[in-house]
């Protein structure tokens, strides 16, 4: 993906998320000198197949796993650091060199633990389906300005008063829950204060860091979280994450301007799934869900809660190639397919009498929609040991040919299987 024209490239999820962007991010990785995380939090779980090993990223960039890649989490993402420490430390221990190639934005905010205890507590991890983890509590502190960046951490006099006013809003909100859980200002400055040593070390004006490394001609690689349906102002909301997921929030996540970024990759299954609640128009009926489920292992990296299948949805793709600018398409996962007779394919959708073939914003509409459906034979036989197109049958071509006149952006890899080698490039 990188050559003489793209020396910056962002990679974006064109669905609901889980589309496999650590695995395509692994892959290009090898080909960049930084690898940028620019939003979300702990939330997310990238996992990655190497040999017969899987490691499981929630914060740390996918390009950690190729020696001499150095790797940057941006001032977009909100930083569980306890958390990041137990991932370095799982990756040292299982040989993985990870000295003097991780830097943390100096602006990045931290998620403490009553953003955990809060996120626990209210009624959005109910109704949406939030995973607890404190993610929406430290981005709603972040806009309210009454956050903590990992550069307060150089003024830990300061931050005491910072962590006493955030423990003082989050026991207001614990009561208004109903809650009798509080959160406590001296244990949370103790985790603070028993972390700072470790964390500055990392500290780092990543902006500037990826800016200069630019200029010196170095191929960046952005990586997203979530995605394109998750974004806060794109996505179906309220059923979102709390940050800016489309290529957009990328360069604001990262500190560059957008005029960095040459161009954005889209990664898609081959089917469609989402977590938690909120509309999924192609979801798939009992018993057809299930087995989907079960031939794409589709539960949750980080939660391990069952992912929700469908069809593939070319509304939402074509919204999301509009939305993020895409110059490329990932499919992902093509392989799952293989055992199936019959496939789907949503090219539009219907509600009281209207046809829909651009994705509608009004969630009420949505959540009524009836997808029109082209069908296609399945191909019933194995594409794991295909490396290049001519190999997938034909049947499976003639799918991602639909896929890529549909989404109107030309297919940049296919995936066929979760191991590095089992990914086909089409340039």
């Amino acid at each position: 993906m990188f050559d003489s024209k793209v020396r910056t490239l962002c990679v974006v999820g064109a669905q609901w998320g889980d589309e496999g962007k650590g695995k395509l991010v692994d892959v290009i990785a090898e080909q960049a000198d930084w690898v940028v995380r620019y939003q979300g939090g702990a939330n997310a779980g990238h996992t990655v197949q190497i040999g017969g090993r899987a490691f499981v990223l929630h914060q740390i960039p996918s390009g950690i796993l190729h020696e001499g890649v150095r790797c940057a989490i941006g001032n977009g993402v909100v930083l569980d650091p306890d958390t990041l420490f137990t991932e370095i430390d799982e990756l040292v221990r299982e040989g993985v060199d990870v000295e003097g190639r991780l830097y943390v934005s100096d602006r990045a905010h931290l998620v403490l633990p009553y953003h955990k205890l809060m996120d626990c507590e209210s009624a959005a991890s109910r109704t949406i389906g939030t995973t607890g983890r404190g993610i929406g509590p430290a981005y709603e502190d972040k806009v309210a300005r009454r956050g903590i960046r990992v550069q307060d951490l150089r003024h830990l006099d300061r931050t005491r008063a910072l962590v006493a006013s955030g423990v003082q809003h989050a026991n207001a909100q614990l009561a208004g829950f109903g809650s009798e859980r509080r959160a406590d200002t001296e244990s949370t400055v103790e985790l603070l204060e028993a972390l700072a040593p470790r964390l500055l070390t990392l500290a780092e004006d990543v902006g500037l860091a990826v800016h200069r490394a630019r200029q010196a001609g170095a191929a960046v690689l952005l990586e997203g979280a979530q995605g394109s349906l998750l974004d806060v102002d794109h996505g179906t909301y309220p059923f979102v994450t709390s940050s800016n997921t489309t290529s957009g929030g990328a360069a604001i996540g990262a500190g560059l301007a957008p005029t960095s970024i040459d161009a954005v990759l889209g990664v898609v299954k081959a089917y469609t799934t989402r977590v938690g609640n909120g509309p999924l128009p192609t979801e798939l009926d009992e018993p057809m869900a299930s087995a989907v489920r079960e031939l794409g292992k589709e539960f949750g990296a980080t939660t391990g809660r069952p992912r929700r299948c469908g069809w593939y949805d070319a509304v939402v793709v074509r919204y999301a190639a509009r939305v993020n600018g895409l110059s490329g398409l990932a499919v992902t996962k093509l392989d799952v397919l293989d055992t199936l007779d019959r496939i789907a394919i949503c090219t539009a959708y219907e509600c009281d009498g209207d046809v829909y073939e651009e994705f509608p914003g009004d969630l009420v509409v949505l959540e009524r929609v009836v997808p029109r459906y082209e069908w296609f034979d399945g191909w019933k036989q194995s594409t794991a040991g295909a490396r290049r197109l001519a190999d997938l049958p034909a049947a499976a071509r003639r799918y991602l040919d639909r896929v890529r006149e549909l989404a109107g952006t030309a297919i940049s890899y296919v995936s066929v299987g979760t191991r590095r080698d089992q990914i086909i490039g089409l340039d």
